[in-house]
C-alpha cells in the first residue's frame, strides 16, 4: 500500500537526557486508521509532535506525503490536522469564528458549506455562535476536532480525542472518523480506550519505552496473539489437578470449581476433544462450559509487560 507518512531511524533525546524515541521505523498507509497504543511516557506524544513539526527531531528522517518535515515544513504541515490531548483553545471566541480563523491560517478560501458539514457531523452546528468558554468539556473537545479539520487536511492526528466525552458522543465521533477515512483522510489515533482501537483501527502499533514493539493489522494481531479459553464449571470442586493432566494448559480456580483450558485458535487440532475424554476417564464431570477469546486489551497488556 502507498505510504503517506514515512519514518526512518527516528530518535529523540531531550536536553534532560531522556531518550523519548529510539530508532523508530514506521510507514502509515494512505487512507487507513492507524492506532498507536502505549502506556503513559511511552513516546506517543513525542512521535506525533515531531511529525506535526511541534518538536524538532533528533536523528532520522520523516516525510509527509513525500514532503520532508524539516526541509519542506510548510507543505508537510498543511497536510496535517492535529487534535492535541490538552484543551488549548481561544475560549472567548465563538465556535464559528475559531473554525474560520483556523482555515484562514492555512490560506484556505472561505467555504461555509464545508464548515457547516463539519460542525453538523460533530453536533456543534447549534452551538456555532456560542463562545467556547460557555461550552462543556466534551463540546470543547469536539471544537478542537472541528478546528483541526477546518483546512481540509489529508491526515488527522487524534491524541486521546474522546477523553471526557460520554459513550454516546464517543460512538458518534467514531462514525465521523470512519466517514473521514472513507473520504480518503488518513487517521492516526492514540487512545487509552482500548475498545476504541479495537472498534476503529485498521492497523495497530504498540510503542513502549520509545520503541515500536509491534506493528500489525488488527485482525492479524488478534489472531496471532489472541488466546481462546474454554471454561468448564465442574460438578464437584477439585482440590488440585490430577498429575495425569499436568501436560495440559489448564488452570484451576482458587475455589476448585472452574477449570480453564487455553488453546491456540490457529492450530488445526485444539486438543479440546482429547481433554474432554481425559476428564471423563478420571471421573471429572462438568455442568457448564463457555469459551472466550482475549481482547485487544489483553494483548496490549501482555505485550507491554513482556517488553518491560
Amino acid at each position: 500500500m502507498e505510504s503517506i507518512i514515512t519514518i526512518r531511524n527516528l530518535s529523540k533525546t531531550y536536553s534532560t537526557g531522556l531518550l523519548a524515541l529510539n530508532n523508530i521505523n514506521l510507514d502509515i498507509h494512505k487512507g487507513e486508521i492507524f492506532a498507536l497504543l502505549g502506556p503513559n511516557g511511552a513516546g506517543k506524544t513525542t512521535l506525533i509532535s515531531i511529525i506535526c513539526g511541534i518538536v524538532t527531531p533528533g536523528e532520522g528522517d520523516v516525510t509527509v506525503d513525500k514532503h520532508d518535515i524539516v526541509l519542506n515544513f510548510r507543505a508537510a504541515r498543511s497536510m496535517i490536522g492535529l487534535v492535541p490531548q490538552e484543551l488549548s483553545i481561544a475560549t472567548f471566541e465563538s465556535v464559528l469564528t475559531t473554525m474560520n480563523f483556523s482555515r484562514g491560517l492555512f490560506g484556505k478560501p472561505s467555504n461555509p458549506v464545508y464548515i457547516e458539514s463539519v460542525l453538523r457531523d460533530l453536533s456543534l452546528w447549534d452551538k456555532r455562535d456560542e463562545r467556547i468558554v460557555n461550552l462543556s468539556g466534551g463540546m470543547k473537545r469536539r471544537v478542537l476536532i472541528a478546528k483541526a479539520l477546518a483546512h481540509e487536511p489529508k491526515i488527522l492526528f487524534l491524541d486521546e480525542p474522546t477523553a471526557g466525552i460520554d459513550v454516546e458522543q464517543r460512538r458518534g465521533m467514531w462514525n465521523m472518523v470512519r466517514r473521514l477515512r472513507d473520504s480518503g483522510v488518513t487517521i492516526i489515533l492514540t487512545t487509552h480506550y482500548i475498545e476504541e482501537a479495537e472498534e476503529m483501527a485498521d492497523r495497530i502499533g504498540v510503542i513502549n519505552d520509545g520503541q515500536i514493539s509491534v506493528i500489525e493489522e488488527k485482525t492479524v494481531l488478534m489472531n496471532k496473539l489472541g488466546k481462546k479459553q474454554l471454561a468448564l464449571t465442574l460438578q464437584h470442586p477439585l482440590k488440585s489437578l490430577p498429575d495425569e493432566l499436568a501436560g495440559y494448559p489448564l488452570e484451576l480456580s482458587q475455589d476448585g470449581e472452574v477449570l480453564v483450558f487455553t488453546f491456540d485458535v490457529q492450530k488445526e487440532h485444539t486438543g479440546i476433544s482429547e481433554l474432554l475424554r481425559k476428564l471423563s476417564q478420571f471421573g471429572i464431570d462438568f455442568k457448564d462450559l463457555h469459551s472466550s477469546q482475549s481482547s485487544l486489551e489483553d494483548i496490549f497488556v501482555s505485550l507491554v509487560r513482556d517488553k518491560s
